[in-house]
């Protein structure tokens, strides 16, 4: 018999997910004028979006869905908190904790090995052995802009073929190793303290995840991995930068080398299901 978590996302197993999520990114990049702001109008109702923080709180002014869902926030909207690692977006926190030799957590009964999320370079896999990881869930009514975690030096962008599940809670607890199976946009920096990796993960309806460095990264859904390295350039970002956005929202992964010298610690406030905000503390090297 299959457990609650697994009947309810079995529809999800037989959905055209491809074709919904190239017809949802069809549909936001429109610019239909009334019929755009009268979308925008009940997605903010429904959603409970803020939009005193935004930029542009004026909802008629974003010509595409895409517009407004990428919307930027007022300048001093999310302060920067003095730590060694931020939060680089706004959301809820899926997991975090420490790497089980290769193995990382995603809900009760199922985990995902590091080789996997990151696109099958077992080398690349290799530093973040029993070291650190953060899973962050961006909802619906999110800002979904994303930024630096600490100051980094891009090295390699990875993009990964995969699935299109949700990344919601549910389907996080129902479909095993959905962070390793969806597409996803790896992006690997390195940093003072050694190398980090930022994983964008796309889902359901997410029309295309962006680099501020690349652009687009998707469509077109490529069949196969492919790398892009940017080792003889100096890409460098700051903490607090951003780095990407989520044309319609996802999930982040993020990974961090074990160091036995200054241990990865977490912030304590911090627990699975908590609401996270872009800038807050989220962990510091002892």
């Amino acid at each position: 018999m299959f457990s609650p978590e697994r009947r309810a996302v079995l529809p999800q197993y037989l959905f055209p997910k491809q074709a919904l999520t190239a017809f949802a990114g069809w549909v936001a990049s429109r610019e239909r004028g009334w019929v755009t702001t009268e979308i925008i109008r009940r997605f903010v109702a429904r959603y409970q979006v803020n939009m005193d923080e935004a930029l542009e709180p004026d909802i008629s002014r974003y010509r595409s869905f895409n517009d407004f869902f990428t919307r930027a926030l007022k300048p001093g909207a999310r302060p920067l908190a003095r730590a060694e690692l931020i939060c680089p977006v706004d959301g809820a926190i899926s997991q975090f904790g420490t790497i089980a030799k290769d193995q990382i957590f995603q809900a009760k009964g199922h985990s995902y090995s590091t080789t996997a999320v990151v696109g099958g370079d077992a080398t690349l896999a290799a530093l973040f052995e029993d070291g650190s990881f953060a899973t962050l869930y961006l909802s619906p009514r999110d800002y979904h802009r994303i930024h630096m975690p600490a100051d980094g030096r891009l090295s390699r962008m990875i993009y990964v073929p995969g699935e299109l599940f949700s990344v919601n809670p549910t389907t996080a607890r129902g479909v095993p190793g959905l962070f390793a199976r969806n597409e996803r946009v790896v992006c690997v920096f390195e940093s003072e303290a050694g190398p980090f990796v930022l994983i964008l993960v796309g889902a359901t309806i997410v029309g295309s995840m962006a680099t501020v460095w690349h652009g687009v990264v998707n469509p077109p859904r490529l069949p196969d991995v492919k790398t892009w390295n940017y080792g003889g350039q100096n890409i460098v970002l700051k903490q607090g930068d951003e780095m990407g956005r989520f044309l319609l929202g996802s999930t982040v992964v993020m990974l961090f080398p074990r160091s036995a010298q200054r241990p990865l610690q977490f912030n304590p406030a911090w627990a699975p299901g908590r609401p996270i905000c872009l800038g807050e503390a989220m962990a510091n090297q002892l």
